[in-house]
């Protein structure tokens, strides 16, 4: 370590403090804001099937539209990142995604609906790894897990948000005073941003940025994908996220309503119970990975095997399902997203800090696809076999199933790598010379 740099900070850390919580707080702000936008619609699908006369698989439509643009964008955003900044990727997201909101107030049929979905998911996507970039720049590397499991714990506060306050002021004042009052968020995490955000603390500016060769975003994106880390945590995305957010997105409402008889009250309140222990297992999840690295994968892997035991004993249950079954089922739940987020502990190891925006990108597309999978197989088995849940939750265990086989054939490799960087970092730390 060069004399000068704080006991207990790599070479070239940024410091942390006051200033950086705060700055970082405006990037969580964004995230949490863009978060309420897109899981209004979660407690909303009932009334949007009656709003536009649509059945299951259209109503499905509008989060699969909306999941598959943010997918889509995830690479595309983490270039971005890397080579704008985050501030300048933040603010557009901003704007895409309140005006998305907005449009699908006033939104006179479906096809225009669906169209401001696709535009919240736009401006959404640019959201989380922008914060995870942000955190990056202002905190030291060994805060990683931590920050990036309290950035997602303020994510679900925004989902929180939905469960509580959208769905009863939904039924309170309607569907356009909700949607288009809702995107006044937007404006103020517009202003905040404009104000106070700041890429980077002063003197831990990036290198300037060379002028990019020909096929630069190909070597980028096939860099991030060679290594096994960056795939190990997509996998690990890929099975953790989506039994939730298929969950919270658009169908256990309807689930809890159709299939398990509950009121709306009584549907809302379990809807909390997943967001809550989300809240409560992501910051066990992130102090336990902080101090004990090697826990990554049995956290994660253990956290998909739970989900799709309690899936299964829910599924297998005739008629209605016990209340604290559905309760277990639901605490559960909560602990895919701090799962999900493992997986960025497995990519930012693994790349450079030029390839940290393209490589969470990667990582991050892994559950949003599987959700845009699942979300389009419930909704089209729930039309083919008359609204049968017990079936078209079925469709889980296969990604689940896909996922987990993924996760256990790059263990290894992923392993053997990091324990290879690791014996090389600390030889080069010996031998740096002190001036």
């Amino acid at each position: 370590m060069s004399a000068g740099t704080p006991a207990g900070l790599l070479p070239g850390d940024p410091p942390g403090g006051r200033r950086a919580a705060f700055v970082w707080g405006i990037g969580v702000a964004v995230y949490f804001v863009a978060v309420i936008f897109r899981t209004s619609l979660g407690v909303a699908g009932l009334d949007a099937a009656d709003r536009f006369a649509i059945n299951a698989s259209a109503l499905s439509t509008f989060s699969i539209l909306q999941l598959l643009v943010y997918a889509g964008m995830q690479i595309p955003v983490g270039l971005m990142v890397d080579r704008l900044g985050t501030k300048k990727v933040l603010l557009l997201g901003i704007l895409l995604f309140t005006a998305g909101q907005l449009a699908f107030a006033f939104a006179p049929s479906y096809g225009t609906a669906v169209a401001a979905r696709a535009l919240l998911g736009c401006g959404d996507a640019m959201t989380f790894i922008s914060v995870l970039r942000l955190g990056s720049r202002w905190f030291p590397a060994r805060r990683g897990p931590l920050i990036a499991q309290v950035a997602a714990l303020f994510g679900v506060g925004g989902n929180l948000v939905s469960t509580l306050v959208v769905s009863r002021t939904l039924h309170g004042v309607g569907w356009t005073a909700t949607f288009a009052g809702s995107a006044v968020a937007g404006v103020l995490v517009l202003v905040l941003a404009l104000a106070f955000l700041k890429d980077h603390p002063e003197g831990y500016e990036p290198a300037p940025a060379r002028k990019e060769r020909s096929g630069y975003v190909r070597a980028q994106i096939a860099a991030a994908w060679r290594e096994p880390g960056t795939r190990l945590g997509m996998w690990v995305h890929f099975s953790g996220q989506f039994p939730a957010m298929v969950f919270l997105l658009l169908w256990g409402m309807p689930f809890l309503i159709e299939a398990q008889g509950m009121d709306r009250s009584g549907a809302g309140d379990l809807l909390t119970v997943v967001v809550v222990s989300n809240m409560v297992v992501g910051l066990v999840y992130g102090q336990v990975i902080a101090r004990h690295h090697e826990a990554r994968l049995p956290l994660a892997v253990g956290t998909v095997l739970a989900t799709a035991l309690l899936w299964a004993a829910v599924l297998a249950v005739p008629g209605r399902s016990p209340l604290w079954l559905l309760v277990t089922l639901c605490a559960v739940l909560g602990s895919c997203g701090p799962a999900s987020m493992i997986g960025f502990d497995f990519a930012r190891p693994a790349n450079p800090p030029a390839r940290q925006g393209t490589a969470s990108g990667i990582v991050n597309m892994g559950g949003f696809t599987a959700s845009m999978v699942t979300l389009l197989a419930v909704g089209v088995l729930l039309d083919a076999t008359g609204d049968d849940y017990r079936i078209a939750f079925a469709s889980v265990f296969v990604l689940q199933a896909l996922g987990l086989t993924q996760m256990l054939r790059l263990r290894r490799r992923v392993a053997r790598i990091e324990r290879e960087r690791l014996v090389a970092s600390r030889v080069e730390t010996v031998h740096v010379p002190v001036p």
